[in-house]
Formats: structure tokens, sequence, C-alpha cells
């Protein structure tokens, strides 16, 4: 037995002498590197794919082959003879070119390490694998130096579709594309919240991570080459095209409960004060360690299709993720995290019908149902205590549907112009249900759960694209051009009559909100208030079905004046059934000052047409502030309510973006610096709240969409990487980081009050929409079965003003400058650290436990109450505290 095991061991070890480590570099015969190049040892299962600057390291054995595999270039056979083995590709005659996708140019030659716009490109499954983040917002926050995100709580719809932005602006100033095609944007607009008051957005977490290759983001204004929405960048979703592999993780994590701060006694979960989770009142259930339980389970599998390159790619996931709650003042006993239960089904595939033609189809469904708490009510009129004695705090539920389906013809011509024709439908859902709750006006005989209605958007684009590269023409010129017809439909439908109607003592729906025949509570003395508390339900009134169109043609040239010197232009024209045409731009250029170092740079205009959600959105609802609860009603921008305040009809807003930077790559070390300029004029905002009494229309004030306000952003995004290969050992570590820093430079309130229309506290929400400053670091190493990381993510400082800004002067000593000052909520910088340990078990299978926000940190504790009614605002890493998973990812 013992001869047996020194066989085994002397066999191992000189297997393992007989394996070498072999780097190079794989180029086209242009001398641009070929970033995802497919690299096998020939007759086994090993293998890598090059970086983002062609190249590779891989541990063969000796005298073993190599093959190097790309889409659209002739599959190479390398002997391996020695270091460096550096090929050069060349492209498949007759062959379609199924490129990289590179956001932010038309050039299916171009490379993002010669790109003369920053563009960041994450693999999706490098990151996953070794992160404890279950969704895209999430993950992207870490990861991309200007994107921010946050968990919202006590904001309505907001606390179950994420804003995000790029650069500090609003959700909707950035695109977003999936295989380069345009994806439709939530219905949802955000009313509450910490960042992207009065926007609509793109919901990114409806895309299942598991589905993504990778994610392309282009920090540069684009609307000259893709349209509205690109002021801020462009985020790019490249869809899974495998074949031949079933890959997918399970995971579990949840978070620490124990919030850092000091509490008075009996706050709201906090020890002994926990509010039950599946209690309608203020009931309060068990201490618990941890919350937030989270399982995710996701799988991918691709087939083959044909002999030339086709694929069906797959995916399915599912998402089940409990409620969070943490501390929060007595009318916010659940403040917290809403839960989330999702499923997810995204498919991607490729047909090859002949040598230079594929119909290609993407898209998918995905379904949650979330669950998150509204404001408590303690006593008075909103509560009816034969039903919940001493006080409710209501749920808002929604069930969310989003919906996507792309097709598309790509051809070649014998010319080589190559043509795309494709159309895109998508759609959300946004549907609303109001549990534990009561309609105060029907008193005892209220019911406790209502359908409250809901929003939807549809989006159908119809694209047509040509280009062609000119190799003969200096160092090569591309040309593109096309057009694009676009129709979208936004709807609000009205929930169940008890969800919005008040009633008379009789039982009766009144049809006058101002009637003072609503039944009165014998505490207050005040009416009992109509419709489902927490979230009141749409009515007959503020049903909406609005629909708009617009066309657009664009062409983008870039010429390549030599080897070193870059140019390109893009021109856009766009006409919109509602408001008119606009006429955009844009110049960039690269410039090759060495092998190792470019310096690039653009100027553009843009703009962003007024969301339909922005135009028609109607809703009344109740507010809570320092003064306590009253009525509000949100006011379509075609309203005769908006136009007697004098408020004017919306139109888009303008954008100016320069940028310039330089790239640097020496050896093992790669830099990134790109400093930007964003001018924007009549950016949409919401105003205040405007006394509404004189109205008598039931309601205490109203708010409306404005262009209200001018912005100057400066900024600089910064990324260094480091990576290196020691034998069987890789280390690496990044640096990225992003500087922002956003100016109001005009109010446009016209003859309207200052404060009222656009005043401090508003702003400081606009300004805040991004820390001043994050950077992150990411160390990472593997060896063969292990790897490890560790992240360090800095948020700097961040200031808002909280509810104390619509206190009385008087109580500051008549001053408006010391009011100001002591309602602002300083929140310190925080730095947050995330570890993840990688454990191979066999060939298919890999285990990892980690952990996001290791040591539990929290933004600050504020002493008055903020925004969502806790003691944090949604800032910085947000107030779920540590979040500690394992993950066991598997690959046949």
């Amino acid at each position: 037995m013992k001869k047996i095991y020194l066989f085994i061991l002397l066999l191992s070890v000189s297997t393992l002498l007989a394996q070498k480590n072999i780097s190079g570099v794989v180029k086209d015969p242009s001398g641009n590197s070929l970033p995802g190049v497919n690299i096998i040892e020939k007759g086994t299962n090993t293998g890598v794919a090059t970086d983002f600057d062609g190249k590779f390291t891989i541990k063969v054995k000796e005298g073993s082959t190599l093959i190097f595999s790309y889409i659209g270039y002739k599959t190479v056979e390398k002997l391996v003879s020695g270091s460096p083995l550096n090929v050069i590709m060349t492209s498949e005659e007759g062959e379609i070119l199924d490129d990289i996708v590179i956001v932010g140019s038309r050039n299916s030659k171009r490379t993002v390490v010669n790109s003369a716009v920053p563009i960041d490109i994450i693999n999706v499954k490098d990151v996953t694998t070794q992160s404890g983040k279950l969704e895209i917002n999430e993950l992207l926050q870490y990861v991309a130096p200007s994107f921010n995100a946050n968990k919202q709580s006590g904001s309505d719809g907001s606390d179950h579709v994420d804003p995000a932005s790029l650069r500090g602006l609003g959700p909707d100033q950035t695109l977003v594309l999936i295989n380069g095609k345009r994806r439709h944007q939530s219905s949802l607009i955000n009313l509450f919240g910490t960042r992207g008051r009065g926007n609509t957005g793109t919901d990114l977490n409806a895309i299942p991570a598991t589905s993504i290759k990778r994610i392309e983001i282009l920090r540069d204004g684009a609307a000259a080459q893709y349209g509205s929405d690109a002021i801020a960048g462009v985020v790019n979703i490249v869809l899974n095209d495998n074949v031949d592999e079933f890959t997918g993780s399970v995971t579990y994590g949840a978070y620490n409960t124990n919030a850092k701060g000091d509490f008075p006694t009996g706050t709201a979960n906090t020890d002994g004060f926990r509010l039950d989770k599946n209690g309608n009142g203020n009931s309060f259930g068990k201490d618990q360690s941890f919350d937030g339980g989270s399982v995710k389970v996701g799988a991918n599998y691709g087939v083959a299709i044909g002999e030339k390159g086709g694929f069906a790619n797959f995916t399915a996931e599912y998402l089940n993720k409990n409620k969070t709650l943490r501390p929060g003042f007595d009318f916010r006993k659940g403040f917290g995290e809403a839960s989330i239960l999702g499923f997810n089904l995204f498919g991607n595939l490729s047909i090859p019908v002949s040598d230079k033609t594929e119909i290609y189809a993407f898209g998918g469904k995905n379904y949650r149902d979330t669950d998150a708490y509204a404001f408590t009510r303690n006593d008075g009129e909103r509560v009816v205590e034969s039903i919940y004695p001493g006080g409710f705090t209501p749920r808002i539920t929604s069930n969310i549907l989003d919906n996507s389906f792309a097709a598309g013809i790509r051809t070649e011509t014998s010319s080589g112009w190559k043509i795309d024709f494709s159309n895109t439908f998508g759609k959300n859902l946004f549907h609303y249900y109001v549990k534990g709750t009561i309609n105060a006006s029907l008193e005892q005989a209220s019911p406790t759960e209502f359908d409250a209605g809901g929003h939807s958007l549809s989006q159908n684009t119809t694209n047509f694209d040509l280009s062609k590269n000119f190799d003969t023409v200096l160092d090569g010129l591309n040309i593109a051009f096309g057009s694009e017809f676009r129709t979208e439909q936004f709807t609000i439908f009205a929930g169940d009559e008890g969800s919005y109607a008040t009633y008379d003592t009789n039982g009766r729906v009144i049809s006058d909100p101002s009637s003072q025949s609503a039944p009165i509570d014998p505490i207050s003395g005040e009416a009992r208030p109509g419709g489902s508390q927490g979230f009141p339900g749409y009515s007959p009134l503020n049903e909406v079905n609005k629909s708009r169109s617009n066309i657009s043609l664009y062409t983008d040239v870039e010429l390549d004046i030599t080897k070193a010197l870059l140019v390109s232009g893009a021109v856009r024209f766009e006409n919109y059934s509602d408001f008119g045409s606009t006429l955009n731009g844009k110049l960039a250029t690269r410039i090759k000052a060495s092998n190792n170092f470019n310096i690039r740079g653009s100027v553009s205009t843009g703009f962003r047409a007024p969301s339909l959600a922005q135009i028609y959105y109607n809703l009344r609802f109740t507010n809570f502030s320092s003064g306590g609860a009253s009525e509000v009603l949100l006011s379509p921008n075609n309203s005769p309510v908006t136009k007697g305040f004098g408020i004017q009809k919306l139109n888009e807003e303008k954008a100016v973006n320069a940028s310039l930077g330089f790239t640097a790559n020496f050896g093992d070390f790669t830099a990134t610096v790109d400093g930007y300029l964003i001018n924007v004029n009549d950016r949409i905002v919401l105003t205040g709240y405007f006394d509404a009494t004189a109205l008598n229309i039931g309601v205490d004030s109203a708010q409306f969409f404005v262009n209200g306000v001018d912005t100057k952003t400066t900024g600089l995004d910064l990324v260094f990487a480091w990576k290196k290969t020691f034998d069987d050992q890789t280390v690496s570590a990044t640096l990225v980081g992003n500087i922002n820093n956003m100016k109001i430079s005009n109010v446009n309130n016209g003859t309207l009050d200052k404060e009222i229309f656009f005043g401090e506290r508003e702003k400081a929400f606009l300004l805040a929409s991004a820390p001043d400053n994050k950077f992150a670091l990411n160390l990472n190493y593997t060896k063969k079965w292990f790897n490890a990381g560790l992240a360090f993510t800095r948020f700097s400082e961040v200031r808002l003003i909280d509810y104390q800004a619509a206190e009385d002067e008087a109580d500051y000593g008549g001053s408006f400058a010391n009011k100001i000052k002591a309602a602002t909520d300083i929140y310190s910088p925080k730095v947050v650290t995330d570890i993840t340990l990688g454990f191979k078990l066999c060939k298919s299978s890999k285990l990892s436990f980690g952990a996001n926000n290791l040591f539990n940190i929290y933004p600050d504790q504020q002493d008055d109450w903020v925004e969502g009614g806790g003691y944090w605002d949604a800032v910085q890493m947000g107030f779920g505290g540590a979040y500690y998973y394992a993950r066991l990812g598997f690959n046949f």
C-alpha cells in the first residue's frame, strides 16, 4: 500500500513539474488587442480568456496545443514552445462578425482600450461569485465608481424599486440598453426618498444577474448617439451566450439586527420592542439577532444551434428576501427594507440562416411580490380602536411585472454594409395592495385590505441601423446611420372604491371631498379621513391612458486619421409628438501619445424628454411631517389646478457634456482618469407644497412637476488596476473612485415663492444624489482551489435637511439661516469592509462565505426623524447593517 501511495505522489509531482505558465497577448492584424478571446488547452477542459488588454496567462503541460477562438475570427491552434506566446487573429471571411458590443461606438473594430470615451466593463460572473450582492443595483454600487443606489424606507413605491444614478444625476438621466437595444423604464415615479425625487428610471433589479455576461457602463453624455435619457451615460447589459454549460448558484444570507446607536427606551425595533412582522397592528414579536434572511437560486444553460455559432441560452432565477426592521420613531415602527419574493425567466438566442445572416431574439419576464411598512397610525381620527386597539402600522404591498421581448435580423451585404433591423417591446406593471389598514370613514365596517390600483408603462422601439468600415481610408473609417421609431403608453388604473372613497355616517360615498359629513372621531373631534391608510388608492378621477410617439435619425462617423489619432462625431435629430424636435451632436477624440498612454476627450449636447409619468401622474396622498399629517394633491401638468398656480408646460431637459482624460498601461498596471463637466438646464423636479386650502378640493396642499432648476456638475472618475500571476497564484488590486461636485446654478421659480417652489430641503436632496466622493479598494487572491477577496469602500460626508425646515422661524430667533442650520443632518465619512472566501470543492462546485459591511457600520444616527421616519436617511451604505452569506456555485 505504501508503494502505491509513493507511486501516486511521484506521478503527481512529475505532472506538476511538467506544467508551465504560458503568457502572451492576442491582437488583430491592425494591432488592436482582443479582449474575451477563449483559450483552451486541446484535449482538456483547462481554459482562460484574454483580459481587456488582450493578455492571458495559462498553466499547461509541456508540448501541449492551445486553441484560440473568437466569434468572427478564424480559430488558431498554437503549439506551446515557450513564453511569451503572442497571437494574431484574422477575421473569418463570410462569417458575421458578432463582435463584442462596446457601448459608445458603432465601429465593430473598436475596443475598450482604444475608445475615445470612458467605459467600464464589468464581468458579472466574476463579481457575483466573489461578493454577496444579490441584485444588480447593489452590485454596481460597489464596483462602478460613479454609480449610486440605496434601499429606501417610508417612500411608498420607492421602497419596492431602488432608484439608481450615474454621476449624481437623476435615475432617468441614464439610458439602459440590453444587447444594445433600449430597455423600457419603470412606470413608478419617485415621490419620496433621498434619491431621484420626481424622476422615473429603469429598474435594473428586474434583470436577473445570472443571465448577464457583462455590463458596459459608458460614463459620458451620449444623447447624440442613443437619444433621450443618455445625459449621464449609458448602461449596456450583455446577456449570456455560452453553450453546453449548466451554471448556477444557491445563496443564503441574513442581516445583523444590532443597529449601533443610542436610542430612547421603547424605541421600535430595539430590545423588547421589535414590531411583529406577522401583526397588522402595533403588536411586538420576539427579539432577533438576524433578519432580512434571503435565499437566491439562479441557473443558466445554453445549447448550440447549428454549426455556425448559433445558440439558445436560458436563465431562471428565484429570490426570497424577508423584511429588515431598524430603530424608528413611534410613528414609524416599521422602518426598514421591504421584503421581496421574485421570479425571473430570461432567454437569449441567435440563429444563423446563412453565412452572412442571422436572426436573433432575447427577452424575459420578471415578477416580484414586495411588502413594506407605511407610517404608523397611533391614535386620533385615523384609528378605529375596535379594529386596532392602540393603533396600527399599514403595509404597502405590490405586484410588479416586467415583460420584454426583442427580435431582429442582422446581415452583411457583399459590399461590406452591416444591416440590423429590430423591434423591442417592454412593459412594466405596478399594482398596489394595502394590507393591515382601514378606511377610517367606514369605522368598524372597514375592511383591512384594499386593492389600491396602480400604473403601467409600455414601450415599443423599432430600429434600422447600417454601418460599414472602410479600411482603405487613412487608417480606417467607420460610417453608421439609422433611424428609430418609438411609442410609449402610460396608464393609471383605479383600485377598490374603499381604497380612495370617503363615506358618510350612513356608509354612502361623499362626492364633495370638502364635505364635513364624514364620521367624527370622538377623541380629536376631526372628521375621519377616507381612503386606505398608508397608501390611498387611485380613483377613477386619477385614471390616465396617454401615449406618444417619436422618430429619430442619426449619423455616426469614426475616423482613424493615423494609428495615433482617432476622431469621431455624431448627430441625432428627434421629433416627439407631444413637445417638438431636438437636434444634438457630439465630437470625441483619442490621441495615442505612446504605446502605453492615450489621451481622450469629448464634447456633446444632450436632452431628456419629460416622461409620460411626469406629465400625467396624479395622486392624493397623506404626508407626514413635523407638523403632523396633511392631505396633498400631486396635480398633473395638464390640470387646471396646475395652470392656476402659474406652472408652465413641461419641456425637455437640455444638457452640455464635456470630458477629458487619459489611459495608461504599463505591464501589469493600468490606469484611467477622466474629468467631466455636465450642465443641465430645466431639470424636472417636484416642487414643495403650495397652500391649497382656498381651492376647496379636500386637500391642504398641492404639488407639481416643473422644469425647476439648472445644475452644473464637475467631477473626476479614477480606475487603477494591477494584476500579477505567480506560478499558480494570482494577486490583483483595483482602486476605483469618483469625485463629484454638483451646484444648483438657478431656480426657475418665476414669480412663485422660491422656498415653496424648490426650497433648501429639496435642494439638499437633489445635491445628495451622490456622495461628494466615493473610493473603493478591492484586493483579490486566487490559488487553484482557493480564493479570497477584501474590499474597502469609503463614502464621503453627506448633508441633508430634515423636517425642522418646515417649522416657524420664530422658534429660531426669527432667523431663516438658524432654522436651516438646526435642520441640517450631517452624515460623516464612513468606510465599509467586505470580505469573501471561496473553496473549490471539486471541478464543478465551489463554496463561498463572506460578509458585506463586515463591521456593521451605519450612517451617523440623527437626533430628529428624517425622511423615512427612522434615525438614518438612505445614504452612503444604507441602514441594513452587516450582511453575512454563504453560496454554493456549480458548473457542469
